[in-house]
């Protein structure tokens, strides 16, 4: 039976994997320890276009009703190739380390680890948005939150994490040496790699309502939008680093308080932490 391919989404989906590429195939044309400010600043850009990319090829199939299994694998392997595998490649090269130290195999390691767990959690999602299809209440609750952390957040934070490292600005703060930098990156790398796979809840954007009058909610946009059209324009690497991490700890408190108040409570219920499936 031909099955129907349709051209705009995977068109995107096409766009969104050729910037994890790019990203992959520029990095290693740098010699390792020379991923200069400006070459992590363009993977972060090229990394945030992908994941822009990323959320617009799902939204254009549900509207166009052009969802599709070729799309739906083909979106899967592109996340990661541009969230599992550049954040990756782009760490290695970033850091200064000679060949056959301790110190070079523990960030390989690290960067395993993260790559690993991030294509784990794509099968999870793919197997359990596969078991959920007619299934109403299963296909809501997944639209609530997500079970661990979403690989294009984890690959954001990885990036404005590796990019905040070497800001101009930001060495003026503090300094670190190339074994405290290589150590404290390839341990985020690794946390990172274990939020992917937990069994806690991270929040869809979707799912966030307040309840605000609708006066004092434009107000609040417009100052919110001021402040951060000026933080991306001249402080870029700080707010990424700060929005994205923002978000990580928000769903880590949530399930931590969830998990504080136990099963019996209906506080944060939707954060409730998944059980282990037995095989």
């Amino acid at each position: 039976m031909r099955r129907q391919v349709y051209l705009i989404p995977n068109v995107i989906t096409a766009f969104a994997l050729a910037c994890g590429l790019f990203v992959i195939f520029k990095v290693n044309m740098v010699e390792p320890g020379e991923g200069s400010y400006q070459v992590l600043f363009t993977s972060v850009i090229l990394i945030l276009v992908s994941a822009f990319a990323d959320l617009l090829d799902g939204a254009i199939a549900r509207v166009i009703r052009a969802e599709s299994e070729f799309g739906f694998v083909f979106d899967s392997l592109a996340d990661a190739v541009s969230f599992g595998v550049a954040p990756s490649v782009l760490l290695l090269k970033s850091l200064s380390l000679e060949q056959g130290t301790s110190l070079s195999f523990f960030a390989v390691v690290g960067a395993m680890i993260y790559s690993i767990c991030g294509i784990l959690r794509l099968v999870r999602f793919s197997v359990r948005a596969t078991q959920a299809k007619g299934n109403v209440e299963e296909e809501a609750a997944q639209k609530k939150n997500f079970t661990g952390l979403p690989i294009p957040a984890a690959a954001i934070a990885a990036v404005s994490t590796n990019l905040f490292f070497v800001t101009p600005y930001v060495g003026e703060w503090f300094k670190l040496g190339e074994t405290s930098t290589a150590i404290t990156l390839t341990c985020i790398w690794a946390i990172l790699g274990f939020l992917m796979i937990s069994r806690w809840k991270f929040p869809s954007l979707k799912a966030l309502h307040f309840r605000v009058p609708s006066f004092h909610l434009v107000l609040l946009t417009v100052v919110f939008a001021i402040f951060l059209l000026y933080g991306l324009l001249h402080y870029f690497p700080l707010m990424l680093f700060g929005m994205t991490w923002g978000y990580i700890i928000l769903g880590v408190i949530l399930s931590f308080i969830r998990m504080i108040a136990g099963k019996k409570s209906k506080t944060l219920e939707d954060f409730e932490p998944e059980e282990e499936e037995s095989e």
